[in-house]
């Protein structure tokens, strides 16, 4: 569901504007839009239900405040908050919230994922949820693959989930499919219908949805035990068409809760499965599958989003006489304009919309580790914003915050000039100068010789016109001549000038390199984007060849990136 729509008040943007102003005071006077919003939602609880809207002020707010000078944040800061900065900021809560009834050493927990997709940000900060807490309470985590629906689940999207929650460093203490346990299943189904609480019904799905709005009961579900012994025979024994025959747990036709009007527990399908082959046509049902499996292996607390009906379940347990767990609910990890859902991305793989699962604009752990996000980005951003049931929309630019952090003191920085013109400097003097990977860390350096001409960004030379200055970063300073097409600059010394436009440099001929920038999947109107994949061309240093496919770098004034293939990059941010 998406956030509720509604102007910010005035109390909430001035909350946006003062953690702006903190944000680029404490940081060399530059505010980051994510951290701004992480900062508002996490001291603001009744704006969590408009992340979008946060987000969208925290926005103009940064572009406002990055504009000022340090001296008027600072002044701004003391006239808002005469107590001082540090003194008047509420710590980030860090952490989950404790769990009920929780024992350490005496807790199992479970990430059940069913294998009809690859596995998403969504499905990894569950996963983090609970292993976070299996750390904490001690207890023991389980990987379960609920894959009773051979229609949807194939052996790749298995593998998917193994290979995600490997990259993500957590480890799981036992692993199991629902499938390997059908029989066992079976016979838990066949003792509801022998217990009078389960019937065979041979009613038309039309049928038993028109009933169920109604809330009247169909004529099968006063039939013997004897009788839906007989259909589940008939079932198990191969002799049943789909649809044909399905097995109904008596709920309570008369409930509130549509769910609980007598929901189906089993059904056949006619379709081999990639795990049992054609072994078995009769298959379980969610509801019935997750609360057999959560007694089997000893869970006691599930946690999962709220789009599962608690009570349904919780009234099979009691039929067959299992221990009640504990239940948290929360929403789904919704992202704007990325839905996580598989039944709204398997159609953007299947009708050639993005390049495959792994594309960098997929929500997919595959398309996130393409893009150049950390796994402890996901971990951190998860313990952050933690869980809620309210339903909301998270912004892309809260996790690549994060994310941006981690990878600053770990990436090397290599020079990239986007759409590049080629200048000559007069009385520019040849040199060999040693440049640092890192401005402050040991990522080694490397060593480049340079002559009078040069490829910079052809914006900036144009930005700047003629009589502007650009400052060559970490080499020297020049003043454009003669813009145009073939523009001609000067030799302006070495001093460091202040307010000077620093730019990014490449001795020719340059190292070819396409950029691409993943954007959202989906406009406001609930449409594809067709522009959610751009290209940058432009040329690298010759330091760029030492970068390994798959290593993160930064390309200053531009943004972080992954090496995607030899002379490809993906954006992770700017």
């Amino acid at each position: 569901m998406v956030e509720e729509q509604a102007p910010l008040s005035p109390e909430a943007l001035a909350s946006v504007d003062l953690a702006a102003l903190l944000n680029a005071v404490r940081h060399g006077g530059r505010a980051d839009a994510g951290a701004v919003v992480s900062r508002v939602l996490a001291e603001r609880p009744d704006l969590r239900r408009y992340p979008s809207s946060v987000a969208k002020a925290a926005r103009s707010a940064v572009e406002r405040v990055n504009a000022m000078t340090r001296e008027a944040q600072e002044g701004l800061v003391k006239e808002r908050m005469p107590g001082g900065v540090v003194a008047s900021v509420k710590e980030e809560r860090e952490g989950l919230p404790p769990l009920r009834n929780a024992v350490k050493g005496k807790t199992a927990f479970r990430f059940p994922p069913e294998p009809s997709g690859y596995m998403t940000v969504g499905n990894a900060m569950a996963c983090t949820i609970n292993s976070v807490y299996a750390e904490e309470y001690q207890g023991e985590l389980w990987l379960r693959f609920e894959d009773t629906n051979p229609k949807k689940v194939a052996k790749r999207y298995y593998e998917s989930f193994r290979r995600g929650i490997q990259w993500l460093g957590i480890r799981w203490d036992h692993e199991k499919n629902v499938s390997d346990d059908m029989d066992l299943i079976y016979d838990y189904g066949r003792r509801l219908i022998d217990e009078g609480k389960a019937y065979a019904c041979t009613c038309t799905p039309d049928v038993v949805k028109a009933l169920r709005q109604e809330g009247r009961a169909c004529e099968h579900r006063g039939s013997t035990a004897e009788s839906g012994l007989a259909a589940w025979g008939e079932m198990l024994a191969n002799r049943v068409a789909e649809g044909e025959v399905v097995i109904r747990f008596k709920g309570d036709m008369g409930s509130v809760n549509y769910s609980l009007r007598d929901p189906n527990l089993f059904r056949t399908i006619r379709k081999a499965h990639p795990l049992t082959g054609e072994k078995y046509t009769v298959w379980p049902t969610y509801h019935l599958a997750n609360t057999v499996e959560d007694e089997l292996c000893g869970i006691t607390h599930i946690l999962r989003s709220s789009e599962f009906n608690v009570e349904v379940q919780s009234r099979i347990r009691d039929a067959l006489g299992f221990r009640q767990p504990e239940v948290i609910q929360f929403s789904r990890f919704n992202f704007r304009g990325t839905p996580v859902g598989k039944r709204l991305l398997r159609p953007l793989v299947e009708e050639g919309l993005v390049t495959g699962w792994d594309d960098p604009r997929m929500p997919t752990v595959d398309g996130l580790r393409r893009r150049g996000v950390l796994p402890e980005a996901i971990r951190a951003f998860t313990i952050h914003v933690g869980y809620t049931k309210a339903e909301h929309e998270y912004d892309w630019s809260m996790l690549l915050s994060i994310n941006r952090k981690l990878l600053d003191p770990r990436c090397r920085r290599v020079f990239f000039v986007p759409d590049p013109v080629e200048i000559r400097v007069e009385g520019a003097p040849s040199r060999r100068v040693s440049l640092p990977f890192h401005p402050e860390l040991d990522l080694g350096r490397r060593e480049v010789a340079t002559g009078s001409s040069f490829l910079v960004p052809k914006a900036d030379v144009e930005a700047v016109g003629k009589g502007g200055s650009l400052r060559l970063m970490d080499l020297y300073n020049v003043e454009i001549r003669s813009p145009g097409p073939n523009p001609v600059a000067a030799y302006a010394g070495d001093e460091l000038v202040r307010d000077i436009r620093k730019v990014q440099w490449v001795v020719p001929p340059g190292v070819g390199v396409t950029v691409l920038e993943p954007g959202l999947l989906f406009n406001d109107d609930g449409k594809f984007n067709t522009q959610s994949l751009s290209r940058a061309e432009g040329l690298a240093e010759e330091a760029f060849r030492t970068l390994e496919v798959g290593e993160s770098v930064q390309f200053p004034r531009f943004g972080f990136c992954r090496v995607d293939q030899e002379r490809t990059c993906v954006l992770t941010s700017r």
